[in-house]
């Protein structure tokens, strides 16, 4: 079992915490509710392609909140 973390970035260079947790393989909710829209669109298109080369999941779960899911790992609920 493996806790999902919950991050909020605040800028670009905060993405980089997104990064490290996934790739250790936890599953990240990255909430990005407290940027401009023209700020947080690099860290979707990062996190996109984060999950993309590891063969994940990436979900939106809400207006500008995302539930990246590691490969092998299924969320419930």
């Amino acid at each position: 079992m493996s806790t999902v973390r919950t991050l909020r970035p605040r800028d670009y260079n905060e993405v980089l915490y997104v990064g490290h947790f996934y790739r250790k393989g936890q599953p990240v909710v990255m909430d990005l509710t407290g940027m401009s829209d023209n700020d947080a669109r690099p860290l979707v298109d990062f996190a996109a392609g984060l999950v993309f080369g590891r063969c994940g999941d990436m979900d939106r779960i809400a207006n500008k909140v995302f539930l990246l899911v590691p490969p092998g790992m299924v969320i419930n609920g």
